[in-house]
């Protein structure tokens, strides 16, 4: 059964191949803040939920409309809950050097929202989805020196909170609450459970021989 990955995210990507799926990845081409401005103020996990979702169907739409659909559809966004205050990619450096200075030493909620189409057939049908969370815990030594040469790697400033766990944000971090999948943007715990409420065996997806 063929997964279609609506996200070019390369953690995403890897995590599936990981787990023995190897996806279709197709950019969504959603304008998330347009979608968020639109659908106003939001908890953390309605926040994801909502632009996973926008992600998965607008790739679903897309691929039915071209006649090349026939599979599972997945949307996934995260974001970064700290001091009740969500923050995305920083994408700028001296964005990504203020979080750093300010999450060192302390903790926050990785949110990462999952949406998931079954357009099996080439038809998009049934839909379901959710967030996970997980807390994540930094590390309290952390100097400006560290911090301005990971943030040279360019790595911090497109990912939510502007770290990662599996490259190397992984140093800076103590210990982590909940599923590390979920951090890394997709919980591949949720995402077989959401295979499973559409009907379908998860191990269906295994199409990887290594």
């Amino acid at each position: 059964m063929r997964l279609y990955l609506a996200s070019t995210s390369p953690a995403r990507l890897a995590t599936l191949r990981a787990v023995g799926i190897e996806p279709v990845p197709v950019p969504s081409h959603v304008d998330e803040d347009a979608v968020a401005a639109a659908a106003g103020p939001l908890a953390p996990a309605a926040y994801v939920t909502l632009l996973a979702r926008a992600k998965a169907e607008a790739v679903a739409e897309r691929l039915a409309d071209e006649g090349d659909l026939d599979g599972l559809v997945l949307g996934g966004d995260s974001a970064f809950e700290l001091d009740g205050r969500v923050y995305g990619k920083p994408h700028l450096p001296e964005v990504a050097r203020e979080r750093w200075r300010a999450q060192r030493g302390r903790s926050g909620v990785l949110h990462s929202g999952h949406w998931l189409i079954d357009a099996r057939g080439g038809q998009v049908g049934r839909a379901v989805g959710g967030a996970t969370a997980a807390t994540v815990h930094f590390a309290d030594d952390i100097d400006d020196d560290e911090i301005d040469a990971y943030i040279a790697t360019g790595e911090p400033l497109e990912v939510a909170g502007a770290f990662t766990i599996d490259s190397r944000g992984a140093g800076f971090i103590d210990r982590i609450e909940g599923d590390p999948h979920t951090v890394v943007g997709l919980s591949v715990p949720y995402l077989r459970t959401l295979v499973r409420q559409l009907g379908h065996d998860w191990t269906g997806l295994w199409n990887r021989a290594d």
